[in-house]
């Protein structure tokens, strides 16, 4: 748009912005029947949107993940550049069975025959592609904002206090770690609370929610969507456990570097990738209750949270990755004339 570009996104049928563009950009809404046969609708509007863009003069596809797409691989544009975002190792995940985890594998093989050029939002995925496929990949990172908006107010409503509680935010699936980093809490008889952000209503998250309901030092908060009351919970806590375990650079876990939070990372490629040696790091819940039970966190606090600010601003910030994109998608444009 501001570079000069035409831009087309498509959208849901049944997604609530309903109009035709957006600050210049063309939307174009395509059936989706998840809301009516589940995830299966997905591949229906992955399919949908396939054959539309089949009947447009577009220079340039880029999928953001391939789970639902790749399968369609066959009858994507052939005129047009397609690059696919490789998101995460979907296969990784514990919540899916042998068989899903076996179909992942396949979509993203699929992805990868079908595409003209793969991107990675990590380090980690990078090496993985490079290594497996011996296809070009480039690395664009995810990015996050610095947080401008904070107030310490905002933690009576959950009854906390600065710097007297830990804190995590995530999707209550097991490969988050949710547990191991309660079940170290537990063990410790530190008198601070712990408050969990995410919803509960899955079947994982009921079952997290029963196990601790007797620790009256756990708080489980549910989903948080304003974003002033996320900004001052990250900004305040006394350590943010990042429990992620799969997947590329997770938005979660640069949106708590932009925020000023003192992060202990689940120890994985992923993780430290972003986070290099600006983070604590725990494998275990023995290693978490150590975390909590030590009396030297805020003694490098300072530096590490100034250096993770400094890699929001540097590395991870929003015009950097377009400039990114954009020299990608003209450079496959110009490969595939």
């Amino acid at each position: 748009m501001s570079k000069g570009h035409q831009v087309t996104v498509y959208n849901a049928h049944h997604h609530p912005y309903k109009q035709r563009k957006w600050k210049g950009v063309q939307i174009i809404h395509c059936f989706d029947g998840e809301q009516f046969i589940g995830t299966a609708g997905q591949f229906i509007y992955d399919l949908n949107c396939i054959r539309d863009a089949r009947r447009k003069n577009f220079d340039v596809i880029l999928f953001l993940g391939y789970t639902s797409s790749s399968v369609w691989g066959r009858w994507f544009p052939r005129n047009a550049a397609v690059i696919s975002n490789m998101d995460g190792m979907e296969w990784k995940r514990r919540k899916y069975s042998g068989p899903v985890k076996r179909f992942l594998m396949y979509a993203e093989k699929l992805a990868v025959k079908y595409s003209d050029h793969l991107i990675a939002d990590s380090t980690a995925v990078q090496q993985y592609l490079d290594r497996k496929y011996n296809k070009q990949t480039s690395y664009i990172s995810y990015g996050a904002e610095i947080a401008e908006t904070e107030n310490e107010a905002a933690l009576q409503n959950y009854g906390l206090v600065k710097q007297g509680y830990y804190m995590l935010m995530a999707r209550m699936e097991p490969e988050n770690n949710i547990e191991m980093i309660l079940d170290g809490f537990c063990k410790t008889s530190s008198v601070e609370k712990f408050i969990v952000v995410g919803k509960i209503s899955n079947s994982f998250g009921k079952k997290i929610a029963e196990k601790y309901r007797k620790d009256e030092r756990i708080i489980f908060a549910g989903g948080i969507f304003e974003q002033n009351t996320i900004n001052s919970l990250r900004k305040y806590c006394k350590l943010y456990f990042h429990g992620h375990s799969v997947g590329g650079t997770n938005p979660s876990l640069l949106e708590a570097m932009a925020g000023g939070a003192l992060i202990a990372a689940h120890d994985n490629e992923f993780n430290r990738a972003v986070l290099n040696e600006d983070a604590f790091y725990f494998s275990t819940a023995d290693e978490v209750m150590g975390l909590i039970n030590t009396n030297k966190l805020r003694e490098k606090a300072a530096g590490i949270i100034c250096n993770n600010l400094k890699k929001i601003k540097e590395q991870f910030n929003w015009p950097a990755i377009v400039d990114a994109y954009e020299a990608v998608m003209i450079e496959c444009h110009k490969a595939k004339r």
